[in-house]
Formats: C-alpha cells, structure tokens, sequence
C-alpha cells in the first residue's frame, strides 16, 4: 500500500503515476543506458528519462545527456557508442557520500610543511 503512495505522490523515487501514464501514451522507447535508465521521446519532441532508482541526474552517462539537450552527437545515430579502454566509466555525483572525495581521506591530522617555534 505505501509503494502505491510512493508512485503517486513521490517523485523522487523513481517515475510518478502521471509520468508513467505519460510514458505509455506519448512516449517512444528510443534506448537504456549502461546504468538501466530508459529514455523516451514523444512526438512532438520532447524527451525525458526514467531513472532506474533514486532520481539524480548525474545518473546520466555524457552520450545520453547529449542527447536529451538536444546537443548533436553519434547517439543519434548509433545508441550503442563504443567506449575506448582508456575512458573511464561514467560515475554519478558522489557528493554527500561515504564515497565522496576528500583531501586527507584516510589521514585524519593534516600534516603541517613547518614547525612552530613555542612548544
């Protein structure tokens, strides 16, 4: 009963009611990403996605946040795009985290470049 609350009303945990009701009748499957979110078109050239998860737009991978700027790129063409083996793979925003990054992460004094002259 709640995740039926949930798909209502709360659109931070992945696709609302309405979206969903958009999305099957509006909307043109056009790809999934690495991550499994799936992105879709409607006829009159709106695009949107539904996240596979929390809702966070850094969840979305370069080539498909091109393509839902209406930035031009091969995702047009080709929505499988080749990665070469010195591309990173794509990470979403790990600000906030246990995963975030941070000078001295596993130094907890900083060490200092002099020594005072009291001690």
């Amino acid at each position: 009963m709640l995740t039926f609350f949930k798909k209502i009303f709360v659109w931070w945990n992945q696709d609302t009611l309405g979206t969903r009701i958009k999305t099957i009748l509006f909307g043109k499957f056009v790809g999934k990403d690495s991550f499994g979110n799936k992105y879709y078109e409607s006829k009159n050239g709106k695009r949107w996605v539904i996240y596979n998860g929390e809702v966070d737009a850094s969840k979305i991978p370069v080539e498909w946040y091109s393509w839902i700027h209406f930035t031009h790129n091969k995702i047009e063409k080709n929505h499988d795009l080749q990665k070469y083996n010195w591309q990173k793979t794509h990470q979403e925003n790990l600000t906030g985290t246990d995963r975030a990054y941070y000078p001295n992460k596993n130094n907890n004094a900083i060490k200092k470049k002099y020594k005072t002259w009291k001690s």
